[in-house]
């Protein structure tokens, strides 16, 4: 169960990335916030997913606010967090989530300065925020992985072109001299009919799997259909149970913070050349 909050201690931000669509980032970031919540924490889960975000469908909600409102409202003021966000409640465990905007042109003006206000603002008020991001090296995800505690890099290996946008991920955040401390490689639908071997996958990204998602399609669309995260479902799934293993794997590691040199200097400014 969760320990206490300690007051002026920042909570965790978790966020999840991938260079390839359809790998299934809304749904495990979707049950990492929710083995969280039945562990006892504060959690808050963030769509960062603008103009596709799946987050509110999944699990069935009726939002009447969005990101795009809290941008609205904190023109020239300082907003409350909570008057944004939609609950979401099963079988007495219980989150927040910031859901993305309804109108694709709200999507198009949301400012990654204002979101990093409100990922800041949420860190002083839960324990963990936990982002689904779009799948593309944008400044709004580059903002958000440079503020993460925990990366969580997903990927699949079922076509060749899925596997070289993986590899340009992990490439491209090696070239801007990430912090390798907090990421997390994962794959997703690891027993999924390929002929492509785990190992030459491997040999070809240079690094290791950190953690391994069974295929399961039956478990995941059961899920989705009903609303329900697969670690809240009382029917035990091997998915399910390699997600709560997740959980515990990415929010038990000790963070190693940058080295000194690399301080001060953001992904914005290291992709960009601007200052920040």
């Amino acid at each position: 169960m969760a320990e206490e909050r300690i007051d002026g201690v920042n909570g965790a931000v978790i966020t999840f990335f991938s260079t390839a669509s359809s790998v299934g980032k809304t749904l495990v970031s979707i049950n990492m916030a929710a083995e969280l919540a039945r562990e006892g924490y504060r959690v808050c889960l963030v769509d960062l997913d603008l103009q596709f975000g799946d987050i509110s469908n999944y699990l069935k909600l009726a939002p009447e606010k969005t990101i795009a409102d809290v941008q609205r409202a904190m023109a020239g003021q300082t907003v409350s967090m909570h008057d944004f966000l939609t609950p979401f409640a099963y079988d007495g465990t219980a989150m927040q989530v910031l859901v993305a905007p309804r109108l694709l042109e709200d999507a198009y003006h949301i400012d990654a300065e204002a979101v990093k206000i409100m990922i800041h603002q949420l860190q002083t008020e839960f324990d963990y925020v936990v982002i689904d991001t779009t799948s593309m090296f944008s400044v709004l995800n580059l903002a958000m992985l440079d503020l993460s505690t925990v990366v969580i890099f997903l990927g699949i290996v079922d076509f060749i072109p899925t596997i070289k946008n993986m590899k340009i991920g992990i490439d491209t955040l090696k070239m801007l001299n990430y912090d390798r401390n907090k990421l997390r490689i994962v794959l997703n639908r690891s027993d999924s009919k390929t002929l492509i071997s785990l190992e030459d996958v491997e040999d070809l990204l240079g690094d290791t799997f950190y953690h391994i998602l069974p295929n399961d399609f039956r478990a995941a669309g059961k899920s989705i259909k009903s609303g329900v995260p697969l670690v809240l479902d009382e029917d035990e799934t091997r998915l399910g149970n390699a997600m709560r293993e997740l959980v515990y794997r990415a929010t038990n590691q000790d963070y190693i913070e940058e080295n000194p040199g690399e301080q001060g200097r953001s992904w914005l400014n290291r992709i960009f050349g601007g200052k920040e």
